[in-house]
């Protein structure tokens, strides 16, 4: 029929729209900057704020996903019932709104970082292992693999806001040393390795959610007028 769209042109339609969503909603994408550099595109602390909130969200919406897919599985029907402690139980994580709002923006600021590094290697292993499970699908794998990358981005991001920050005198500390490893690995961050898959999974939905919880907090902290 004249005129009519075929189903390849829908396709392609759909496909461009989520790959500009997909580029719209990264935190780490190019070209945006916390200043106005030449050849990109400078933002606010609020939407810095918004596009890391929105991530931090949709990280810990895919870790509640396969979540809820591990405790389904007959042969990982141990889920949370954690085996040992989380590796990252060692970093100081204010327990509650009115503790996390009294902490100092710098050590709250720390604090995220920390959890986002603590991640980046167990998340990893985390997405290998589950490729070689029988009980998932590729699909599952992809959703792994997509929380494994989100880390960095949300931690790229992160660094973004906490630049932005000390460019305004909000925080007194410097990227660099907010993001270096010696102040945020922790000294045991190997523990991990030692924790099966239904316990880092456990753990990362249980830390994922204290970063979004942790970013709200600070947001609201500091642009208080911007959705709060």
């Amino acid at each position: 029929m004249p005129g009519s769209i075929g189903p390849v042109s829908v396709v392609w339609v759909v496909l461009v729209y989520l790959l500009f969503c997909s580029r719209l909603l990264s935190v780490g994408a190019a070209p945006i900057c916390t200043n106005a550099q030449a050849g990109c595109h400078a933002l606010s602390l609020a939407n810095l704020f918004d596009r890391v909130i929105q991530h931090s969200a949709r990280m810990h919406g895919i870790s509640n996903d396969l979540h809820s897919e591990f405790y389904f599985l007959p042969s990982k029907n141990q889920i949370g019932r954690v085996s040992r402690n989380c590796h990252t139980s060692n970093i100081f994580t204010p327990n509650g709104k009115e503790n996390a709002q009294r902490m100092a923006r710098e050590e709250l600021t720390e604090v995220i970082l920390k959890l986002l590094v603590a991640w980046r290697d167990p998340l990893w292993h985390f997405q290998q292992s589950i490729a070689h499970h029988h009980d998932f699908n590729n699909f599952s794998t992809n959703k792994a693999l997509e929380m494994s990358d989100m880390v960095h981005e949300l931690r790229k991001g992160v660094e973004k806001v906490a630049e932005k920050m000390q460019m305004m005198g909000i925080i007194s500390n410097s990227v660099s040393s907010l993001a270096s490893p010696e102040v945020l690995m922790p000294s045991d961050s190997a523990e991990w390795r030692l924790m099966k898959d239904y316990d880092l999974l456990y753990c990362f939905r249980r830390d994922s959610n204290k970063v979004q919880n942790y970013l709200k907090i600070l947001k609201c902290r500091i642009v208080p007028e911007h959705g709060c």
